[in-house]
C-alpha cells in the first residue's frame, strides 16, 4: 500500500516550484498580465464582441508559458523519451497535477484552458499508438512545436454521452482517382476549434446504430471544403472555445484514418483512464486550495471579537471537506500507482471502477469546497476578488464532461453488481 510519494517525484515537485519562481511568476507579473488572474480575469480573457472567444493576447501569454516550460524540459514530462519527454508515470502526473492546482490560479497551471507547465499531450500518445509511420512523422513534431492543433469531434447534439448512436456518416468515395471517404454530419462541443488545424472526426462507416463497431476516426483538415464552424456556445465559465461544427460532403483520403476502420471508439477510449485520474487529481488539488484558504481566513477573521474558526458551524463543514480530501487523495495516488503496473486492457478490466470513483468524487468535492469557501469568506468570497467563483464555474463542467458523473457511477455499479456491458 502506498503511503509515501517516491523521492524522485517530490524532488521533481521542488524543481517545478523553482521554475515557477524563476520563470513563470515574473512573466505573470509583466505588462499587467495579472489582469488574466485577478478580479478582471473573465473580461480580460474574453472577446465578448467576437463570439465570446478567448482574446488573442491571453492565448499568446499561454503560448509563451508553454514555450518556457518546453525549453526548461517540463512541458513534455508525461510523454516518451523518443518525443523529448521523460516517460512520466501515472502516479507522477497525478501528484504533479494535484500539486499545481493546489497553488491556486496562476500562469503555471490554468485548467480553464487545460494549460500547464507540465502538459497532458494526449493526442501525441494517440498518434504513437494508432498512427501510421507517415502520420507520426508528419504530425507529432508539428504538434509539439505548436504549429498543428487537433480538436476532438465525438459528441453530437442529439446524442450526448451515447457515442454509439452517431448520425455523422462517412461513405467510400473516389475523387480524382484517389480512394477516400465522404463525410456528412455535425458535432457539438468541439473544443479549441477556433485555432485547430484538424479535427478528429468520429463517424459511422458501417454497422447499426447502438453498436460500438463500425465507428471510425478520420482526421479532417479544418480548411477542407464543406467543413463549417457554427455557433460558439457561451458557457458558465467564459471565454468559450466550444462550437458546433458541420460536415457537408467533406472528402478526405483513405490515409486520414487514425486507427483501424470501424474501430474508432478504441481511439476515443484509448486514454480515458489516464485523463480521468489526472483530471480528478487536478480537481482535488483545487479543492484543497479552497479548504486551505477557508481555514486560513477563518483563523484571521474576528467578527464579534473572536475568530470565525472557534465556531463549530465553520469547523465541522471544513472537517468534512478535509476528511474527504484526505481519503480521496490516497485513492487517487493508489489507483495511479496501480495503473503503472498494468497494461491498458488490464486497467480497463481491473481499475476502471476505481478511476470513476476518483473522478466523480473529486469533481463533486471541488464544487462543494469552492462553495463553502465562498460562504466562509462572506461577501468578499462571493466577489471576483477571490478565486472561488472561478474555481466553481470551471470545475462544475467536469461533472458533465470527461464522462458525466452518472456515467461514472454506472461504471462503478457495473463492477459492483457484476453486470458490466449490461
Amino acid at each position: 500500500m502506498l503511503f509515501e510519494i517516491p523521492k524522485d517525484i517530490t524532488d521533481y515537485l521542488a524543481e517545478l516550484d523553482a521554475f515557477i519562481e524563476s520563470d513563470i511568476k515574473p512573466l505573470q507579473a509583466k505588462d499587467d498580465n495579472e489582469r488574466f488572474f485577478d478580479h478582471r480575469r473573465e473580461h480580460a480573457r474574453t472577446d465578448w464582441d467576437n463570439d465570446g472567444l478567448p482574446r488573442h493576447d491571453w492565448e499568446e501569454l499561454l503560448g509563451q508559458m508553454r514555450r518556457l516550460a518546453d525549453a526548461a524540459g517540463h512541458f513534455r514530462f508525461a510523454i516518451p523519451e523518443e518525443f523529448g519527454g521523460k516517460n512520466g508515470s501515472n502516479l507522477a502526473m497525478a501528484v504533479i497535477r494535484h500539486h499545481l492546482a493546489a497553488k491556486g490560479l496562476g500562469l503555471h497551471n490554468d485548467l480553464q484552458n487545460e494549460s500547464s507547465i507540465v502538459g497532458n499531450l494526449v493526442q501525441v500518445l494517440m498518434l504513437r499508438d494508432f498512427g501510421t509511420e507517415q502520420q507520426k512523422r508528419d504530425f507529432i513534431p508539428e504538434m509539439l512545436a505548436g504549429r498543428m492543433r487537433w480538436a476532438f469531434g465525438l459528441t453530437e447534439e442529439a446524442h450526448g454521452s451515447d457515442a454509439t448512436f452517431m448520425e455523422t456518416r462517412a461513405v467510400p468515395h473516389v475523387k480524382d482517382g484517389v480512394d477516400g471517404w465522404l463525410i456528412n454530419g455535425e458535432k457539438m462541443w468541439t473544443t479549441g476549434l477556433h485555432v485547430a488545424t484538424h479535427v478528429m472526426t468520429f463517424c459511422r462507416t458501417s454497422g447499426a446504430d447502438g453498436k460500438a463497431r463500425g465507428i471510425s476516426c478520420l482526421v479532417v483538415p479544418t480548411d477542407a471544403p464543406g467543413f463549417k464552424v457554427g455557433q460558439y456556445m457561451w458557457t458558465f465559465n467564459m471565454p468559450t472555445d466550444h462550437p458546433k461544427c458541420s460536415f457537408t460532403d467533406v472528402w478526405v483520403p483513405a490515409t486520414a484514418f487514425l486507427g483501424k476502420e470501424d474501430e474508432g471508439l478504441a481511439v476515443a477510449q484509448h486514454f480515458v483512464h489516464e485523463n480521468r485520474i489526472r483530471q480528478a487529481a487536478s480537481s482535488l488539488g483545487a479543492a484543497q486550495y479552497c479548504i486551505d484558504e477557508a481555514v486560513k481566513y477563518a483563523r484571521e477573521r474576528k467578527p464579534f471579537g473572536k475568530p470565525l474558526a472557534v465556531n463549530q458551524a465553520i469547523q465541522f463543514p471544513l472537517v468534512e471537506l478535509q476528511t474527504d480530501a484526505e481519503m480521496l487523495r490516497l485513492l487517487i495516488y493508489k489507483t495511479s500507482a496501480e495503473m503503472d503496473t498494468m497494461t491498458k486492457p488490464e486497467v480497463a478490466i481491473r481499475l476502471s471502477d476505481k478511476v470513476s470513483m476518483c473522478n466523480y468524487k473529486a469533481n463533486r468535492l471541488v464544487c462543494n469546497a469552492a462553495d463553502f469557501a465562498m460562504q466562509v469568506h462572506g461577501g468578499i468570497g462571493y466577489s471576483r476578488h477571490k478565486p472561488f467563483e472561478h474555481i466553481y464555474r470551471h470545475h462544475r463542467r467536469y461533472r458533465i464532461t470527461e464522462g458525466a458523473e452518472e456515467i461514472q457511477m454506472r461504471k462503478v455499479a457495473g463492477h459492483l453488481f457484476g453486470f458490466m456491458g449490461g
